[in-house]
């Protein structure tokens, strides 16, 4: 498994891809910070991000399943060591997809695609929340 990363611009307007972190797997035991977190932190530091969004796995019928729970509780135990930087869930329904079609659609394939989908995924997640976000500003 693994989490993509993505940042905008100080607007708040484009989303970059920035890296794929391998997902620590290991149970947070003894306080100790699992390695991925520790590198989403470090992005976090690095770009001086001010609000972290993870993608919510919500199914085609608009329901949370089991992974759902999952990923709940990963932002909920980053959400704890990135205070107090709030950590916010956003609607990733079909982001994989659109970042593999988009990819295929430029030409990537095969091991380059699986190595970068996972960034791709992430900026479509943040570019949807950006858009979401200055949509209903105006609104």
């Amino acid at each position: 498994m693994r989490v993509g990363v993505a940042v905008c611009d100080p607007d708040g307007i484009l989303a970059s891809p920035v890296a794929t972190v391998a997902r620590d797997q290991r149970v947070d035991t003894e306080g100790k910070t699992p390695t991925d977190m520790s590198e989403i932190l470090g992005y976090l530091r690095e770009y001086e991000a001010v609000e972290i969004i993870v993608g919510l796995p919500i199914n085609l019928a608009g329901k949370e399943g089991p992974a759902a729970v999952l990923i709940r509780q990963y932002a909920d135990r980053l959400a704890e060591l990135a205070a107090p930087v709030p950590v916010v869930l956003a609607d990733e329904r079909m982001s994989t997809a659109t970042a593999t079609r988009r990819l295929s659609e430029r030409g990537v394939r095969g091991r380059r695609q699986r190595a970068v989908v996972d960034q791709a995924a992430a900026v479509e997640i943040l570019q949807g929340w950006l858009d979401a976000r200055r949509a209903a500003v105006r609104g």
